[in-house]
Parts: structure tokens; sequence; C-alpha cells
């Protein structure tokens, strides 16, 4: 497909996916105004916080806790199993439920534990089982609404929780970070609209050099959970192979192996994701592991985040992957939203 005849685009994307990505920016400002507002019961102070969540909805933590890293002093981890770990117990310890549909079976399992182990608890979905099941248990629930897929709800994902450590007093105030980085998402968003030509249009021009190539996402610091979204959001809405790696970590091993197999290498490419306001050294390490992969005759690309805060960085970046990705799907021709395959498992593990 013609990414400049975006008229056509609608015959793939029935569920209108590109609206949601167009979406983002306000997405984010709403979920912050919203966890503003929500009622949330006194709770003690906590020593470690545990969000329990899976695909789309663990997501946002990810970003979050990456996000937090130098700013938050308890520890947050991200559960993406069943159950919980064993440190999570006791009143000083908080869990957040996140399930955008409220029936995913790993975070029911989290929330069961979560009530045995006598934790604080905050069920955080659209509805489902786990909203019927903390209100039964006088969990508090925050509910918002959303009609699209998980990966679509990002900004809820990770703007309720910020919103919700404001309030605890984990972190200070961000309302000014949020309005910029809105802000700078909306400019973004004109700049990748489809209306835009390829020549004009990174984004498109960007997936065209996927198509037929294996793509490994590389990010540092707060900038690696941004690289693991990229990578989901090319495998769900372009139904195509991915990978992401972590610098600096990646330095001391995935980096020896880009020898072998030469046959493969005119189908692979590197995405570097660079930021400003990243530790000085990944940034080196950014421009010299790709400079290696160049030498090896490897393909690269490289994204420079834009904004003055890492809120803005992070997340125009995110707003570039998803339209990259969307394009992507163009070109491959497929639906955008659905994922038949992730469908049908989970259809498989209901039995």
């Amino acid at each position: 497909m013609n990414l400049d005849e975006f008229g056509e685009f609608d015959s793939l994307d029935v569920d209108n996916m590109l609206s949601h990505i167009e979406g983002l920016p306000d997405q984010l400002q709403e979920a912050w105004d919203l966890g503003l507002k929500l009622e949330l019961p006194k709770m003690l102070p906590v020593n470690r916080v545990v969000v329990a969540g899976m695909g789309g909805s663990a997501i946002g933590a990810d970003l979050l806790a990456s996000f937090l890293a130098d700013r938050m002093t308890v520890p947050m981890i991200i559960q993406r199993d069943y159950g919980l770990p064993a440190f999570a117990f006791g009143k000083d310890t908080l869990v957040i439920v996140s399930s955008h549909s409220g029936n995913t079976e790993e975070s029911l399992s989290a929330f069961e534990e979560a009530c045995r182990s006598g934790c604080q608890v905050l069920v955080v979905t659209t509805g489902g089982r786990v909203l019927a099941d903390a209100q039964s248990a006088g969990m508090p629930a925050w509910v918002f609404v959303h009609n699209g897929q998980p990966r679509a709800a990002v900004g809820f994902s990770f703007g309720l929780l910020l919103a919700l450590f404001v309030r605890l007093g984990l972190v200070s105030d961000m309302a000014e970070e949020v309005k910029e980085t809105v802000k700078q998402m909306h400019e973004l968003g004109r700049e990748l609209a489809v209306e835009v030509p390829v020549r004009s249009n990174s984004a498109k021009r960007l997936a065209g050099q996927l198509v037929g190539r294996h793509a490994t996402i590389f990010g540092s610091g707060f900038m690696a959970p941004v690289a693991r979204r990229w990578k989901c959001q090319v495998n769900e809405v372009a139904k195509a192979v991915a990978s992401f790696e972590f610098l600096p970590e990646a330095d001391h091993n995935t980096l020896a192996g880009i020898c072998n197999p030469e046959s493969v290498f005119n189908q692979e490419i590197a995405i570097f994701l660079q930021a400003s306001k990243d530790h000085v050294r990944n940034q080196k390490r950014v421009l010299e592991t790709r400079q290696v992969m160049l030498q090896e005759g490897l393909n690269t690309d490289m994204i420079e985040a834009r904004g003055n805060s890492r809120l803005t960085q992070m997340w125009t970046t995110i707003l570039f992957g998803d339209f990259v990705s969307y394009y992507l799907a163009m070109l491959y021709d497929i639906d955008p939203t659905a994922i038949e395959p992730i469908w049908a498992l989970k259809d498989a593990m209901s039995k």
C-alpha cells in the first residue's frame, strides 16, 4: 500500500485503531485528571509497591517505574505472573491490580493473593470480574472508561498511577510536566498525521525501512521500557516480529552476537532510542553501540527523543512508535486491531 493514499486505510483499520493513536495525548491528560479526582480511601504508609498486570495493562507500570526510579523512595516492581512475590505481604505493601478487561487470569490470581496476604489493594480496571471481586471484598477500585484494546489504553495505565503516587505523597506534583508533555505530543501528532506525505513524515519513512525486516529496538535508562513498548506495538499492531534490548546490559552480551549468521543481516535492523535527559554515559553507549553495528554491516537507525523533560521525551517517543507500528500494519495490508493468535490462546486457556 502507498502510505500517501491514506483514504484506503479504512478498509484495513475497521476498528479505527488510528483514532486511539491520535487520541493518546488527550488520553494521558484525561487519565491524570481522573486520577486526581477518583475516590481514594486513607491508606497507611507503604514500604513497597507491586503492580500486577499483563500486556498493555503492565506496560504503563513499566514506564512509570522507570520514569520515577530516581524520584520514588520505595521500591516498585511489576508482577507479570500468577500470584505475588513472597515479600508482598502486610499493610506496608500496596498491591495495584491493573487489568483493562478485569478478567485477566494472572491479575485475578494476584488480587486473591494480595487479599490473603493482608496487603493494601487498589484495583484499576474498566470492569469485569476483578471489579466485582474488589467490591465484594470491600477493596477500593478505580474504574475508567475505554472502548478499545488494552495496548491502546497505555495513557490510562500510566497516568492514573502517576496521579495516585502524587496523592499518596510518594512523588511531588507533576501537573506542569504532564501539561507540557501533552502539548508536545499534540505537536508531534500533527507532524506524523496520515495527511502528511512520506517525504515529510518520519514515521512513515521508518515504517518503510521495517518492511521485511526483523527490528530490534534498543533503549537505555528511562527509555528502556519505551523500547519494549515499540516492540509490543510492532507485534500487536503490525503483526510483525520484533525484539527489544536494554542498554547498557546489551553491551555485555548482545553486542557479541552480531557476527552470525551473515545470511540474515539484510533482514535485520537495529533502532536506537536516544534521549538527552538520559544518563550521559548511556547517551554515549547508544552512539558507540550503533557505530559498532554499522561497522559490522548491520542496518541501523536512531530516534532522537524530543522535549525538555524526561516525561516529554518518554511520551513523544511512545507516540512516534505507535505511528510507526500503524503505518507498518498498513504496508503489510493487515488489520491493526485484531490479534487472532492471542484471542485463540485465551480461548484455549479458558477451557
